[in-house]
């Protein structure tokens, strides 16, 4: 298991355990996070997965995808550090992993 801290956009901070091998959204959806709507499921068709790494993680995680970085132009206030917790995949590399949630999901 790897842990994984969620902050909402008040900054109420939520640590949870992660499975290997799923991704931080379903994490999050099963964890009951807030401010992760998921509606595609996690297919990278959406931007309501939408998450700020916190920026000691951001060099961390593995470079976005085109497909991501096209989902994002959806997503509500992208800075640098924004990703789709779709797709990121939880490993042990990961523990400690910090995201915020945005005060809204595109």
């Amino acid at each position: 298991m790897t842990s994984i801290t969620f902050i909402d956009a008040a900054g109420a901070s939520r640590t949870v355990e992660a499975d290997d091998g799923s991704t931080v959204m379903e994490t999050a959806l099963r964890n009951s996070v807030p401010g992760i709507e998921a509606e595609c499921g996690g297919a990278c068709a959406c931007a309501t997965c939408h998450v700020y790494v916190d920026d000691a993680w951001v060099a961390k995680l593995p470079k976005q995808e085109q497909m991501e970085e096209d989902m994002l132009d959806f997503a509500f206030d992208v800075r640098p550090g924004s990703r789709l917790s779709c797709q990121i995949k939880v490993s042990p590399a990961l523990a400690g992993l910090v995201v915020t949630t945005p005060e809204k999901q595109g």
